[in-house]
């Protein structure tokens, strides 16, 4: 039996896998390495994060998300992005990477891919600053200010792998960036072109040049027009794929070049009342129409669990079920 290592290598590879990925189970996150994501706050609590920007996560919702009224707005002006952006500091003492330094060390690397997490990612960066709205605007009326923003956001997070990788010496990258609704990119592949994909390229290069293995973007999003640039940028899977991209498409087109990390709707299983004849029948409808290479069947969330207890349990299950019924 191979270890969870050497079936997720198999699967993107398009070798002899010898069951379904189960999910996130070949990534161990270094969650304590997470630097990027302090200061998020807990379920029904308002917080200040690192780079000043005020969340808010009301009672019931599924998540946190910037406040951008005009009191908490953090960039107000694009075009003096300088004057009220400013980049955290990223500890670099014994102390503050402890924990995540005995984390990693714990790992057995031979099992599974020490994984360093960053979040939010570039695109997410901006309009986190300064609203959706002004972000998208910003594209199209200040161009030259926006590509300024985007290659300060760049620097930090190199900077951030830099010491990542000194501390950890991670396997693999989990990368955030949301990048589209249920049904298109937030941007046209043209404007994504331009503006983000030199950022993912020298990040995502970066990670590659110095030891990580394997980049995993997450987007729980429509992005099917953007699958060229991520291969261009160098991202080995990608993960959060919902249904509305086609994955069996994809996988036809684009399988050996990238593998796709979803194909279950978060949206249609993790819900209060969810039901485990739910999750049975997307998890074998998935892995009937996606097959057993380039593919890891997974919930789109954008990491190992579930808003509702239970869900993501149940869903593992019904793969150790289809691996059963197709291996």
């Amino acid at each position: 039996m191979l270890t969870k290592r050497q079936n997720l290598l198999e699967t993107i590879k398009g070798g002899n896998p010898d069951r379904y990925v189960k999910q996130y189970e070949f990534m161990n996150l270094i969650m304590e390495a997470s630097v990027t994501m302090a200061g998020f706050p807990a379920p029904g609590q308002t917080s200040k994060g690192a780079w000043g920007i005020t969340w808010m996560w009301p009672e019931g919702q599924i998540g946190p998300f910037p406040v951008h009224d005009e009191e908490h707005k953090v960039l107000k002006d694009i075009t003096e992005w300088r004057k009220y952006v400013k980049a955290p500091e990223i500890p670099i003492d014994d102390e503050t990477w402890a924990p995540a330094i005995a984390h990693a060390q714990a790992v057995d690397r031979n099992e599974e891919f020490v994984t360093a997490m960053a979040a939010p990612g570039v695109f997410e960066m901006t309009h986190h600053l300064m609203s959706m709205e002004d972000a998208l605007m910003a594209l199209y009326e200040e161009p030259e200010a926006m590509h300024e923003l985007i290659n300060y956001i760049t620097e930090f997070e190199l900077a951030y792998a830099k010491i990542v990788i000194e501390k950890i010496h991670p396997d693999a990258l989990f990368h955030h960036d949301d990048w589209g609704s249920q049904i298109n990119s937030f941007i046209s592949p043209e404007m994504f072109k331009k503006f983000f994909l030199p950022a993912y390229k020298t990040i995502y290069g970066y990670y590659k040049a110095n030891g990580v293995e394997v980049i995993v973007h997450h987007s729980d999003s429509y992005a099917a027009n953007l699958v060229p640039f991520m291969i261009e940028m160098g991202v080995d899977i990608w993960q959060g794929v919902m249904t509305t991209n086609n994955a069996p498409e994809l996988i036809e087109k684009y399988g050996g070049k990238i593998t796709f990390m979803g194909d279950i709707d978060s949206g249609y299983l993790d819900l209060p009342d969810w039901k485990p004849e739910r999750c049975a029948e997307a998890v074998e409808r998935a892995c009937r129409r996606c097959g057993k290479k380039y593919f890891i069947p997974c919930l789109t969330m954008g990491g190992p669990d579930s808003i509702y207890p239970g869900v993501y349990a149940q869903v593992n299950q019904e793969i150790d079920r289809m691996s059963r019924e197709m291996f």
